[in-house]
């Protein structure tokens, strides 16, 4: 018995054998055509490259850090709004509070008082006569708010003195806002030389030579007089916040002064205004 490695195994003659020697050494290729380099792969059809896939990541981690960064802007705002009342006094919180309150009973009883109208004019028998009563009050109160008829219940004198200062329009308009904002539902404004003029919504304000203010066309003078209809209380509260029309004339070396009253008459009236153009839609 002789020892050596084992015989290959002889296909029949004449055939060629169907596959590769199988006691070739590893990692020679059987034939002349897998002598030459292999060629170099490529990714199947299926398959994204790399490259692509590296640049959706990428543009994925660019929005992911986009959307972090607004997220922090927002929040610096944020609490760059709540410094100022963070360091209000508590009486200044107190009142600011007391005229939010106000304002939200004030629109509480408006939709109280809508509702009812609603019922009144869709209850049956009773729907046409509370239609005309409706449509009166509708007519006086547009009278009031365009200026075209007096007005007088409880509210605010408010006098603005410059005291040798000067006393832009923009502070009169300020005041005018804060006003409106915690409820003075009619108003005029009267200067030292006696002019009243009635604020409206289209009211405007500017700057005029001498320190003086021109309203709606007249060239009134300081000492300024506002009289206000509304809640005495909350309009006041609305004019001394932190920074707000009393901080803001006493910076400017002015003095504001108020006094609340059961009665204000508003006298001033304008003329109706005849539209041109304007129709309403039927």
């Amino acid at each position: 018995m002789r020892l050596g490695p084992p015989e290959k195994p002889r296909s029949p003659a004449g055939e060629e054998p169907d596959r590769a020697d199988p006691y070739a050494p590893r990692g020679v290729p059987g034939d002349a055509a897998s002598a030459e380099s292999p060629e170099p792969v490529t990714a199947t059809a299926g398959e994204p490259p790399r490259e692509r896939r590296v640049t959706s990541a990428g543009a994925l981690i660019w929005v992911l850090l986009a959307l972090l960064g607004f997220t922090l802007v927002v929040q610096l705002r944020s609490n760059d709004a709540d410094a100022g009342l963070a360091t209000a006094r508590q009486e200044d919180l107190v009142g600011i509070l007391s005229d939010l309150e106000a304002r939200d009973q004030r629109l509480q009883q408006e939709i109280n008082a809508l509702e009812e109208s609603q019922r009144q004019l869709t209850s049956g028998v009773a729907g046409r006569q509370a239609a005309l009563a409706e449509a009166d009050k509708r007519a006086d109160e547009l009278g009031l708010l365009s200026g075209t008829l007096p007005a007088h219940g409880p509210g605010l004198k408010i006098v603005i003195d410059p005291r040798g200062a000067s006393i832009k329009a923009s502070q009169i308009l300020n005041a005018v806002q804060e006003l409106r904002g915690a409820g003075g539902e009619v108003m005029e404004i009267v200067g030292d030389n006696g002019d009243a003029v009635r604020i409206v919504a289209s009211s405007y304000f500017v700057d005029a030579a001498g320190g003086d203010v021109i309203v709606d066309g007249k060239q009134l003078s300081g000492p300024y007089t506002l009289r206000v209809i509304g809640v005495p209380s909350t309009m006041q509260t609305a004019l001394q916040i932190p920074g707000g029309v009393v901080a803001s004339v006493s910076q400017a070396g002015g003095n504001v002064t108020m006094e609340q009253r059961s009665t204000v008459d508003v006298t001033a009236v304008r003329q109706p205004t005849s539209l041109q153009y304007a129709r309403p839609v039927k």
